[in-house]
C-alpha cells in the first residue's frame, strides 16, 4: 500500500536538530490506531522515505506525532517541513512495547538521547491507566542539557507523586545552567526504585547505550525476559524486502523494532552485526 497524503499541524523545534511534527490526514480520514512502540514510514515525493517512531498519545489517535532527528537527505527534509505542508504517511508497522504484559508490576523505562520518542508513548499510556501498574521509573540520559526532549513533559512528569523522573548529561558546558546530574545514564539505575523481581524494563538509545543498560540491570537481578529493547537501525522498507536492517535471522522492521532481550541476546555479541 503506497503512502497517504497527511498534512503538517505544528511543527515544533526540540533542539538544534529534532524536530516534532504533528499531522493530520489530509483527506480526514482517520483515526490511525497505533500501539506504543510502532513506527510510520514518513515520505516526501522525490526526496525518499524514513521509517520514524510514533511519539504520540496512543488514546489520541486523530492526529499523529513524530520526532525527527536531521541525520541524512530524507531526515533534514523532513525536518525542514512548515504548517501546512504535506507528506506521505504508511504505517503503522512493527511491534510494541509490552504495556499488557507488564500490568501488576513495576516498570522502568531507560532512555538515552532521541530514545526517549519511541518510549513517549508507553508513559502516556502508563500514566493513563496509573492504578493497573506499580512504581513508574524514567531513568532519561542526553549528551548535553540542548539535546534533552520533551521539555514540559519531563517537567509535568517530574512535578507528580507516582512517576519518579530522573535525568542525566554527560556534560554541560555552563555547569551554573545545569543543576541535575552529570554523567552517563547507567549511573542512574542505582536510584530507580522499583523491585528487581517484579519490574519490565523498556530500553531505546544508542547500541552502546542499550549494551551496559542491560549489563547493570541484569547485575541487579532483573531477568533477560523481563528486559526489552527497541532495535530501530536502518529500517527502509518496513515490510522486509530489502534485507537492509536484517540482524541475524531477524528483520527489525518486521520483526520488531521491539524485542525480548533473551531472544536477541546472541546477535548483540556479534560486532559486525
Amino acid at each position: 500500500m503506497g503512502p497517504s497524503p497527511w498534512t503538517v499541524r505544528r511543527a515544533a523545534r526540540e533542539n538544534r536538530d529534532t524536530v516534532t511534527l504533528e499531522v493530520e490526514p489530509a483527506d480526514g480520514v482517520g483515526p490511525c490506531v497505533f500501539a506504543p512502540g510502532q513506527f510510520n514510514m514518513l515520505y516526501l515525493f522525490g526526496v525518499g522515505e524514513a521509517a520514524i517512531s510514533i511519539c504520540g498519545d496512543p488514546a489520541a489517535p486523530r492526529g499523529l506525532v513524530h520526532t525527527v532527528r536531521a541525520v541524512g537527505r530524507v531526515t533534514n527534509a523532513i525536518c525542514r517541513l512548515r504548517r501546512g505542508q504535506t507528506l506521505g504517511v504508511r504505517g503503522p508497522f512493527g511491534s510494541a512495547w509490552p504495556v499488557r504484559d507488564a500490568v501488576g508490576g513495576d516498570v522502568l523505562i531507560v532512555a538515552g538521547g532521541i530514545g526517549l520518542a519511541p518510549l513517549r508513548p508507553v508513559l502516556y499510556h502508563l500514566l493513563a491507566h496509573r492504578g493497573e501498574y506499580g512504581r513508574v521509573v524514567l531513568l532519561y540520559g542526553a549528551r548535553t542539557p540542548g539535546d534533552l526532549l520533551y521539555g514540559r513533559d519531563l517537567a509535568r512528569w517530574r512535578g507528580r507523586f507516582d512517576v519518579q523522573v530522573e535525568a542525566t548529561v554527560d556534560a554541560a558546558a555552563e555547569p551554573d545552567a545545569w543543576h541535575g546530574q552529570v554523567g552517563v545514564v547507567t549511573t542512574l539505575i542505582a536510584r530507580a526504585e522499583c523491585e528487581p523481581g517484579e519490574t519490565t524494563a523498556m530500553i531505546c538509545g544508542p547500541a552502546v547505550m542499550m549494551r551496559f543498560t542491560v549489563a547493570e540491570l541484569e547485575r541487579r537481578g532483573l531477568a533477560r525476559e523481563r528486559i526489552y529493547l527497541s532495535m530501530e537501525r536502518n529500517m527502509r522498507c518496513a515490510i522486509g524486502l530489502c534485507g537492509h536492517c536484517q540482524f541475524g535471522p531477524t528483520f527489525v522492521c518486521k520483526d520488531g523494532p521491539v524485542f525480548r532481550y533473551d531472544r536477541i541476546a546472541p546477535w548483540l555479541r556479534v560486532r559486525e552485526l
